[in-house]
């Protein structure tokens, strides 16, 4: 819900609006640029009254969000627990207060009018950052799995789970609206927090009841801002592919791009060129993951965050089209978490058992849930490897070396304790979905 002005007892206002302007980096990566704030924090009180701060993660578990320390800290202290935040990207082409975008952003999305789309969350991240400042973890889960249903009235049944947003939604502005409630923004807003609920609810339960800590919730709006105030970004592919579509036109190999072309690159999921060319959904997936880490790698090489004229003329755009949990100190999580800013991220996406139809009709993924509580276990918490044995032992004598007069051992043959082999490069050549994708470099995907 947007917030409207100071309140008495609340903390002051610029002490707060800084969030706004991290929020701009957090729709591409949820969390990156905290130098970025430095300059950004200028323009806080012109931003104060348009990012929405949302109650729903108290509504969708039993616990509500434990408040954030205070942002004026001299001292800001380390994570004291593992962090988990879920990125939700809406498909919805309304802005957050339900307007119908204008036609000028409409055309740059190429994603049809506002009548196309709905409140479904056809992106879903979980972002796990370590306490320990070790590697993080993102986790993609697909938007057609096929999941059960929690957090709403009637829910129980099993649906995408990009759809338990819009059931909420619906449900819950159905509920006020037949209790006599005005149709008005303070019912719609109170609609938007019981699907975010639902969502969050959802998404938890089917990772095996992770925690979720906080959320992030994006627009394609304000994807389309950050990727105007970062622009040009570089991206590969793989081979030459296109999609009327979604506007995809890209040549095979490294390239750089801009805002509308970046809105193809990570929308793409078929290939209109050649009918053989099998691009998925899932590819589609993997270009998202691609595409933050390309601009981790962009942000850290080159600081474009840190060009204000660049930055200031989206950011009353971008924070109008992004809600977020009251409990989010993304100032502190970004000074922290140097393992995002420094691009040290893993991504994996939820594997599937292969495409269905639901009894609706429907084309959904087909999911064991079993494994994909399994994996997700084995993503947040990897198993730690056994520490190396220290202790050295002298091997016996050879009968070379008891012989008078031998030769001494080759150095070829002889043991190198202090030897190392040779680090293997890592690849950032992804041929399809599967596998772990690695920050630190461009990747070139599908």
């Amino acid at each position: 819900m947007a917030e409207q002005g100071s309140r008495a007892g609340a903390r002051p206002a610029r002490r707060r609006t800084w969030m706004r302007a991290v929020l701009i980096v957090a729709t591409v990566l949820a969390l990156a640029g905290a130098g970025a704030v430095v300059y950004v924090v200028q323009l806080a009180g012109r931003f104060n009254a348009n990012v929405h701060r949302s109650d729903a993660l108290s509504e969708a578990f039993s616990e509500a969000a434990s408040p954030s320390p205070s942002a004026s800290s001299v001292s800001v202290p380390k994570l004291s627990k593992d962090t988990n935040i879920l990125i939700m990207g809406l498909d919805s082409r309304l802005d957050e207060n339900g307007r119908a975008l204008p036609q000028d952003i409409q055309n740059a999305l190429h994603a049809g009018d506002d009548s196309g789309g709905f409140y479904n969350a056809n992106v879903l991240m979980l972002v796990h950052i370590p306490a320990d400042g070790s590697r993080s973890t993102e986790i993609s889960i697909p938007r057609d799995d096929y999941v059960q249903t929690v957090g709403f009235p009637g829910a129980g049944f099993k649906a995408k789970v990009k759809e338990a947003y819009s059931y909420g939604f619906a449900a819950k502005q159905a509920a006020l609206l037949g209790s006599g409630r005005a149709n008005d923004d303070a019912t719609y807003q109170a609609a938007r927090d019981a699907g975010r609920a639902a969502e969050l609810a959802t998404v938890s339960k089917f990772l095996g009841g992770v925690r979720i800590d906080h959320f992030v919730e994006i627009t394609m709006v304000a994807f389309y801002q950050v990727a105007l105030a970062i622009q040009p970004i570089t991206v590969c592919v793989n081979r030459t592919t296109r999609d009327t579509f979604s506007g995809a036109d890209f040549r095979a190999g490294t390239q750089q791009i801009n805002a509308q072309q970046a809105m193809a690159f990570v929308r793409q999921r078929r290939d209109t060129s050649d009918p053989t060319y099998d691009f998925t959904d899932l590819d589609r997936t993997r270009r998202q993951q691609a595409f933050i880490v390309s601009v981790l790698h962009q942000l850290k090489q080159a600081g474009t965050l840190t060009n204000l004229p660049k930055m200031e003329a989206v950011l009353d755009a971008v924070s109008k089209n992004m809600a977020v949990d009251r409990g989010l100190d993304l100032l502190q999580l970004a000074q922290q978490a140097t393992s995002l800013t420094n691009g040290n991220i893993s991504f994996s996406t939820l594997p599937i058992l292969g495409f269905g139809t639901a009894p609706d009709g429907a084309s959904v993924n087909l999911v064991d849930v079993a494994q994909i509580q399994s994996t997700v276990r084995a993503l947040l918490a990897p198993p730690v490897p056994p520490a190396p044995k220290t202790t050295r032992t002298t091997p016996a004598p050879t009968a070379a070396e008891t012989s008078p007069g031998a030769a001494p051992a080759s150095p070829s043959s002889a043991a190198s304790p202090t030897a190392t082999p040779s680090p293997t490069p890592t690849t950032t050549t992804y041929a399809d979905w599967q596998g772990q994708l690695q920050g630190g470099a461009v990747p070139c995907v599908k």
